[in-house]
């Protein structure tokens, strides 16, 4: 499962320009909002490309940034967030 910024900026109890301005300190995201390092990170977060047609300007395109489910335990631990304790899972206990 993939995540926006901000999706993954109130799973870590931040607004999204909070994380952003944390990520950019980091060093994690550059200037335009994507990860500064892909290749290194890509376990974590990837660039989402997207394309739309403008009536006037022709075909569009977008970059973000999405974070993967490894992603936001990693990010707590890059930007020293403390994460609530996941419960345990007791379904498989007889």
């Amino acid at each position: 499962m993939e995540r926006t910024l901000a999706q993954a900026a109130t799973q870590l109890s931040l607004t999204r320009t909070q994380l952003i301005a944390l990520m950019q300190e980091k060093g994690l995201l550059n200037e335009c909002r994507l990860p500064a390092y892909p290749i290194r990170d890509r376990e974590y977060l990837r660039i989402k490309d997207g394309q739309w047609f403008h009536e006037k300007y022709g075909l569009q395109y977008s970059q973000s940034t999405k974070v993967r489910q490894a992603g936001i335990r990693w990010l707590a631990d890059q930007l020293s967030i403390d994460l609530p304790a996941i419960p345990a899972d007791n379904r498989d206990v007889a």
